[in-house]
C-alpha cells in the first residue's frame, strides 16, 4: 500500500483510520505519532496525512489534500468475466493501471458459476478497486457494468458505446498485431481462457472490431491485461 485512500467523509479536516489500514500503518510502517503518510480522498483529492491520535484500534489524521490524482487512461474495458480468484487480482490491476470505465461480459467460454460469485458483490469489488488505488496513488474509482448475455449488449449497446474510439479485441488467431502508443481513445475487448469463440468475434467484427494479437504466447488473463494496456498507452 502506496498511499491511504480515505472511503468516508471527511470531517473537521481530519480523518479516524482503523481496520486494515490500521494494521498497515502500525506492522509494516511502525506508525508513531508525529509521522505522515501519502492519502487520498476517494475520487477526490490526494496530499499526506499526519498522525495526531494512535493507539491499537484507531488514528487520528489530520489532512493537507491539494493535489489532482494522475490522468485516466482514454480506455473502456470489456472483459470477459474471469474465474473468481483471478477476478480479485484483475481488478486490483485494472485500478493501478487508471482504467476508469470497466464491463464484465460474459462469453461461451465463461462458467455459468461465475456470475454467481460472492466476489461481484459491489463491496467485494470495490474492496479490490480499492487495493489497486492505493498501490498505484490514485483516488477515482473504477466504474463497474455487469453484463451477463453476450449477444444482447452486442447488438443493443456496445455500437454505441465505441462510438469515437478505436474498438480491439485480442485475438491470437489473426493476422494483425496490437497497436504501440496510439493516440485515440480505445474500447478494448478480452476474452475468457481460451478466447471468444469464432461467433463472438463475429459479432465484436461486424460491428467495427478489429481483431490483434500479441504474438505467438497465449497469456492467462491476468497476464494479458497488463501487456496490452502497457502496448497501447506506454507512457
Amino acid at each position: 500500500m502506496n498511499m491511504l485512500l480515505l472511503t468516508a467523509t471527511l470531517s473537521d479536516n481530519t480523518y479516524k483510520v482503523s481496520g486494515r489500514q490500521l494494521e498497515h500503518l502500525l506492522d509494516v510502517h511502525k506508525a508513531k505519532i508525529g509521522d505522515s503518510f501519502k492519502v487520498g480522498h476517494v475520487n477526490g483529492l490526494m496530499g499526506t496525512g499526519s498522525i495526531v491520535q494512535l493507539d491499537n484500534e484507531q488514528a487520528i489524521l489530520t489532512l493537507d489534500l491539494s493535489l489532482d490524482p494522475p490522468p485516466s487512461l482514454p480506455l473502456t474495458l470489456l472483459l470477459a468475466l474471469p474465474r473468481p480468484k483471478m477476478l480479485r487480482r484483475t481488478l486490483q490491476t485494472i485500478a493501478a493501471m487508471g482504467v476508469k470505465n470497466l464491463y464484465l461480459i460474459n462469453s461461451s467460454r465463461v462458467e455459468k458459476s461465475f456470475w454467481q460469485s460472492p466476489f461481484l458483490s459491489p463491496d467485494a469489488i470495490e474492496e479490490q478497486l480499492i487495493l489497486g488505488l492505493e498501490q498505484a496513488r490514485d483516488t477515482v474509482l473504477p466504474t463497474v457494468h455487469l453484463r451477463k448475455l453476450f449477444k444482447p449488449f452486442v447488438e443493443d449497446e456496445l455500437r454505441d458505446l465505441i462510438n469515437g474510439t478505436t474498438p480491439l479485441v485480442a485475438h491470437p488467431n489473426t493476422e494483425e498485431s496490437c497497436p504501440v502508443n496510439t493516440p485515440q481513445k480505445v474500447t478494448l475487448a478480452i476474452g475468457p481462457e481460451g478466447g471468444f469463440i469464432p461467433y463472438e468475434i463475429d459479432k465484436l467484427v461486424d460491428i467495427g472490431f478489429k481483431a490483434v494479437h500479441l504474438g505467438p504466447r497465449i497469456l492467462r488473463v491476468e497476464n494479458a491485461v497488463p501487456s496490452i494496456i502497457s502496448r497501447l498507452f506506454p507512457g
